[in-house]
């Protein structure tokens, strides 16, 4: 809180960055002060500031004083202070940069207008524009300047000064603004309407496409007179009246003259309004409060803040261009200003979070261990955070910081420079990781001279020319990813690559595994692994509206590999950070931590609280599948009881043969009653190869070619043969016999053929009754009679 007592305060947030904040009070100055509320510099003007802006780019400060005829301007670039002289005698009133060029305009008590182009430099003075004071005015983002004068008329001017539009009201015109009107017709391309409040009891529009027929809306008189407007959207305003109410209408053709909204937002009166379109916000203030509602959904206050010490009243209201800030003015002199929205940077490291919770501070939390928060003040406003198991960095541009995290405290270690702007940074208990221009530096963070010299290496080193674009750290491991699509493994010990990996696109994350991963979305910008000790193969990737959760199964009769259980949607501006036993922590824009359940987790609400709701049978059996699809067999055990019937079992039970989960299948089974395959599993437990396990579970799922490739990959591929012999699938156990048991064509052949006369397929009956024959068969004769005739044929005994 900044303070001036005994007058309202003038004040102005710089344009696109919002880093500085010029303020104006009752004496001859303008401070300059940045968003952390530290002075940066102060204008000492001859008289009291009666005017001041910021050109478009927030760039150069324009002040007036009411005793100078000069124009002060201050180089945000460079600290200094400089002077024009506007050439007017009499007092400046008003000050206004374009919104669209570097034109600057300068109105006059008497009417006079100069314009001031700040790159040529050029000075068109227009003398009598007005023959008033002008008040108020704006330009268009096609470089009109409109002006409001106490002469009771609006002129529009192009950039030269000339008037092209000139209309008069019917009292002092405030707060002039252009905009777009929406109407029927299809309207010309531009900001073709000018608003005005008249007398502040009626709002002006002025269309510049038909100025013969202007419109004036009148309103209620119980909301008091016009404070402030605001449009916004597609041709809405917003409108705040000195009774405290709230008022938005439309200006399309058919809806003028009717009220969207209203809203008594304030008891005794309303002083300001203001609209963030960054944040889609509208706030407004008046006694001692500020209300924020959200533009989408007004009905619904989105915030409310009290200002209890503020008995006399709030004054102006302002949020910088992205939302970040909020400014309050007082009627006393003080000026507030809160933090709206901070920018999600946050990091993890196991189950120890860090992330931003205001700009000069990043809080450090592990909930899951019981550790409590600790709260870390940095140098700088951070545009990246990293945590480790003992330290957190937080830097920006090409320099980062780096703090230890101990049993007493944090202490602050060191500050380094990169050779680049770092994108990312990886922390492990001694090695820090940054990556920037396509280059990881790996070097320790505690230690000095020489002994961090030798402990420092950039990658890719020597003359590999691959560009990085991700990587991680682990307490042994380097790995990084390149646009060539290389992962590579660096032992963190000696430096040394221990493998690399090729893959035909570029990498956009790594890890320490390939295995493909089903239905997964481009739009995707991270991924996080499940951090919960018993459930590590899981993990969830990300994007703006859902969180996508997958299942890593590394022993099953398929092998290694991933599959897709379901998605969830997240809550807008939500950033993961962590995932613990499916509950999602996320970063919100205020700084704070909020836990996601994800939906494909459910099971775990019936299996953890039971008796808190009660679940249908489609419900359970799909809280079930999900449970099995993330291998917790002890949920799924649970659900399976309270399901009853053999259907759960079957399903758990199948799940378990896909796992290899044999002990588990056998009492699975044996709660569902099927002595069959108990039976078959208990004979077949002692097995240690793992694929002729695998081999048995895919025969018993019925899924006869990976039973017949997992036996061929065993130490018993004829047990391939044995499965197709007793199914019959007498082709193919005669191709399999050609390479692994040529004695066994002719018995198998011999069956074969007895199969093919029993369906009456005799002409091949016959072909393999001829395979099958050896010099110990003996043959016998004997006749078919056929429809057509007698045919004899070969029977092998």
């Amino acid at each position: 809180m900044i303070t001036w007592l005994g007058s309202c305060l003038q004040y102005k947030w710089q344009n696109t960055l919002g880093n500085y904040i010029a303020v104006a009070g009752s004496d001859s100055s303008v401070k300059i002060f940045d968003r952390h509320g530290q002075r940066k510099n102060e204008l000492n003007l001859p008289g009291r500031c009666v005017g001041m802006d910021w050109d478009k780019d927030g760039d150069i400060l324009a002040v007036i004083s009411d005793k100078s005829s000069s124009v002060y301007l201050w180089d945000a670039n460079v600290n200094k202070t400089s002077q024009i002289d506007s050439g007017m005698r009499d007092q400046m009133s008003f000050i206004l940069w374009s919104k669209a060029g570097p034109l600057l305009a300068v109105g006059t008590n008497k009417g006079n207008l100069l314009i001031y182009n700040q790159q040529t430099p050029r000075k068109i003075p227009v003398l009598g524009k007005h023959t008033k004071r002008i008040t108020c005015g704006c330009w268009s983002s096609q470089n009109l300047l409109a002006l409001g004068s106490e002469d009771c008329s609006v002129t529009i001017s192009n950039q030269e000064g000339d008037t092209v539009r000139q209309t008069s009201v019917r009292s002092d015109p405030a707060d002039v603004q252009f905009s777009v009107m929406k109407t029927d017709e299809r309207s010309s391309p531009g900001e073709s309407t000018v608003s005005v409040a008249v007398g502040k009891k009626t709002l002006f529009l002025f269309n510049l496409n038909d100025p013969d027929n202007p419109i004036e809306l009148a309103f209620q008189q119980r909301y008091g007179h016009i404070i402030s407007y605001r449009w916004y959207g597609d041709g809405y305003i917003l409108i705040g009246f000195s009774q405290g109410y709230f008022v938005v209408i439309s200006t399309h053709i058919r809806e003028i003259g009717q009220e969207l909204f209203q809203a008594h937002n304030h008891k005794d009166s309303l002083t300001s309004v203001a609209i963030s379109s960054a944040l889609n916000k509208a706030a407004s203030c008046g006694d001692n409060s500020i209300k924020i509602h959200d533009l989408s959904e007004l009905k619904e206050m989105d915030a409310i803040v009290n200002l209890e010490d503020e008995t006399q009243g709030l004054d102006q209201l302002s949020w910088t261009d992205d939302g970040q800030l909020l400014a309050v003015s007082t009627q006393r002199g003080a000026l507030h200003v809160f933090l709206t929205r901070l920018p999600i940077l946050g990091h993890s490291c196991g189950t120890r979070l860090a992330y931003l919770t205001s700009l000069l501070e990043v809080t450090v939390s592990n909930r899951v261990e019981g550790e409590a928060p600790v709260a870390v003040a940095v140098e700088v406003e951070p545009n990246f955070i990293a945590v480790g198991p003992y330290h957190v960095a937080v830097g920006m541009n090409n320099r980062a910081w780096f703090y230890a995290l101990g049993d007493s405290g944090v202490e602050r270690l060191k500050d380094m420079e990169y050779l680049g702007t770092i994108a990312t940074m990886c922390l492990n208990s001694e090695y820090a990781a940054a990556l920037f221009e396509g280059k990881v530096q790996l070097h320790m963070m505690e230690g000095e001279g020489q002994q961090e010299q030798r402990q420092t290496r950039l990658f890719p080193d020597g003359d590999r020319k691959e560009h990085i674009v991700s990587h991680a750290l682990t307490n042994d491991f380097l790995f990084y990813g390149t646009d060539s699509g290389v992962i590579v493994c660096i032992l963190v010990e000696d430096w040394q690559m221990l493998n690399e990996y090729r893959h035909p696109v570029g990498i956009k994350k790594v890890n320490d595994s390939h295995v493909e991963i089903p239905s997964f979305s481009p739009t995707i910008t991270g991924v996080l692994w499940e951090t919960w000790p018993s459930d590590k193969g899981v993990f969830v990737s990300f994007d703006d509206d859902k969180v996508y959760t997958y299942a890593m199964h590394k022993n099953t009769i398929y092998g290694p590999r991933v599959v897709f259980v379901g998605s969830t949607k997240l809550p807008f501006s939500h950033k993961p950070l962590l995932l613990y036993n499916g509950e999602l922590t996320c970063q919100t824009q205020s700084g704070k931590t909020s836990s996601v359940a994800l939906s494909t987790h459910t099971f775990l609400t019936h299996t953890h609280s039971p008796g808190a709701h009660t679940y249908t049978p489609e419900e359970l059996g799909k809280q079930l599948t999900q449970a099995l699809m993330l291998k917790r067999f002890p949920e799924a055990w649970e659900l399976c009881k309270v399901l009853g019937g053999p259907a759960g079992w079957a399903e758990m039970g199948r799940s378990c043969l896909i796992h290899m989960e044999v002990e588990l299948a056998v009492r699975v089974f044996r709660m569902s009653g099927n002595v069959g395959m108990v039976m078959s599993l208990q004979g077949i437990k002692g097995i240690e190869d793992r694929s002729l396990l695998a081999g048995h579970l895919a025969m018993f799922l019925n899924d006869y070619n990976l039973a017949q490739d997992l036996y061929l990959e065993s130490s018993c591929p004829n047990t391939a043969l044995e499965m197709r012999r007793d199914l019959q699938h007498w082709d193919s156990a005669l191709m399999l016999a050609k390479r692994l048991a040529e004695d066994q064509i002719p018995f198998i052949s011999k069956e074969y053929a007895v199969q093919l006369e029993f369906i009456g397929d005799y002409v091949n009956a016959l072909s393999h009754y001829e395979k099958g024959m050896t010099h110990n068969n003996k043959v016998s004769l004997s006749v078919s009679i056929w429809p057509e005739g007698i045919t004899l044929c070969f029977y092998l005994s």
